[in-house]
């Protein structure tokens, strides 16, 4: 499998230059040069697997020859390994035709954890073949910084800064981060919002001679390798629910559009998906673009889902060129027209494409807690406030066809305990693992949102890991 940019203008490349590139050098971001297609007897024969070799042979066709399926068993075996549930991601039934998909089993409680743990894994196999380090950096707008850090602690050839908004994440969600003792582990607050830190790591792959320098690599889902772990609990909940032969809906919780997107990507492939409902917080841009075709930029709010507090989806540059026939050159010019403007639209031919699939919902922070409180009330199951959200949006858009909804549950309650306890009167405890996070001493650095003290900052700390090596 070759990949080629959503803008049209970077060098094509292979599996294992995708996972280690990150942000094409044209700005854009990968894809696969092609979609391959599971047949409905692929599809049967899968459901026959457990988690793990499900997630191995759906990665084998976009990893090869790179990459081959038995170096993606091993991967996925020792990635899935240790999750909390012996199904990895299970599905629990909340009410007729309406389930939920737990993605929070894993170590850092969140659904980043299902790309972060294979991602880790790759860039050792990759790197220790080619004799390189990287230096990685990331934005988080609150769970993908701890399951990357979780993921790449103590590797040999791993260097890891990531950026979060100063007090902008829960105090869980933070101290995931800061807490870990590795030698190889920076982070970094930036005064701003998680938009800025998108936009610094962003400025730091466009950053020539920077990004060179320091080998840098990435770890947000402008990886392509984050979307495709994500894919297979897409497959894995639609076989378990009757597929091929039952279609399914799922509602998914997002703002960066990178979940939904492996959603896409899982429907691309032939899964039995018949309808995706965008969850939204506050911050609704991706609403307002389903609503009406025009995305366009607003201000960022705090809201009790932080990590969907974001007004530039990354990863909807990904949907736009498949609604554009992959015109690379289109896309370059719209995302062009979004930066200086702070808005486009598209042709109401390609607004209908996409709402042939996806519909979206937004679901305010009275709304959320609403849900919180109904689904305890309704089946004592604790959400947290992104989960909620899915489960909000499903029941406002569902559709009277028989198809069951399944609503993408994206971290554990308890990394939202003060929303939780608002909504229920319960407090939702850590897992044990977790019980001395509050008592872990902290390592971070209070920046500004400014390219060349963030940069300063990198070379500084990775030359004095050097010099103490």
């Amino acid at each position: 499998m070759k990949y080629v940019s959503t803008r049209g203008a970077a060098p094509i490349l292979g599996f294992d230059d995708v996972v280690l590139t990150g942000l094409a050098r044209d700005g854009g971001l990968y894809v696969p040069q092609f979609w391959p297609r599971l047949s409905d007897e692929n599809l049967r024969a899968m459901a026959q697997l457990n988690y793990p070799a499900l997630a191995a042979r759906v990665m084998a066709p976009f990893a090869g020859p790179s990459v081959q399926e038995p170096d993606l068993r091993a991967i996925t075996g020792a990635a899935y390994a240790d999750f909390d549930h012996p199904l990895v991601a299970p599905l629990k039934r909340l009410g007729p035709k309406l389930w939920l998909l737990e993605l929070f089993h894993g170590p850092t409680l969140a659904f980043k954890d299902f790309a972060l743990q294979i991602l880790g894994r790759l860039f050792d196999l990759i790197l220790a073949r080619r004799g390189e380090r990287i230096t990685i950096v990331g934005a988080t707008s609150g769970d993908t910084g701890s399951a990357a850090i979780e993921a790449c602690r103590d590797r040999a050839f791993v260097e890891i800064f990531i950026l979060h908004p100063k007090g902008r994440v829960t105090e869980v969600q933070r101290r995931q981060m800061t807490t870990v003792d590795a030698p190889n582990v920076h982070n970094i607050a930036i005064e701003g919002t998680f938009d800025d830190c998108q936009d610094l790591v962003k400025a730091m792959f466009n950053d020539t001679a920077f990004r060179e320098r320091m080998n840098l690599a990435a770890v947000n889902s402008i990886n392509w390798a984050r979307i495709l772990a994500q894919i297979t609990y897409y497959i894995h909940a639609a076989l378990t629910l009757g597929g091929p032969g039952q279609p399914v809906a799922f509602a998914v919780p997002t703002g960066n559009f990178g979940n939904v997107f492996a959603a896409f990507a899982a429907h691309r492939l032939g899964a039995p998906i018949s309808h995706l409902v965008v969850g939204s917080n506050r911050n609704d841009i991706l609403t307002r673009f389903f609503d009406s075709g025009r995305m366009e930029m607003g201000a960022v709010f705090p809201t009790l889902s932080p990590s969907m507090d974001i007004q530039v989806s990354s990863n909807f540059e990904r949907l736009l060129f498949e609604l554009y026939d992959r015109d690379g050159a289109t896309v370059a010019g719209l995302m062009g027209e979004f930066r200086e403007h702070r808005a486009f639209q598209v042709d109401r031919a390609r607004w209908q494409r996409a709402k042939g699939l996806f519909s979206a919902c937004r679901i305010d922070d009275e709304a959320t807690t609403d849900a919180i409180r109904a689904i305890y009330d309704e089946t004592g199951e604790l959400l947290d406030p992104h989960s909620a959200i899915g489960v909000a949006a499903a029941r406002a858009i569902r559709k009277d066809d028989g198809v069951p909804v399944v609503a993408v549950a994206t971290a554990h309650p308890a990394k939202f305990p003060d929303a939780v306890e608002r909504a229920t009167g319960f407090r939702p405890p850590l897992p044990p693992r977790l019980a001395d996070l509050m008592d872990r001493p902290e390592r971070y650095t209070a920046l500004p949102a400014d390219l060349g003290a963030v940069e300063d900052h990198i070379v500084a700390s990775r030359d004095a890991r050097k010099a103490r090596a």
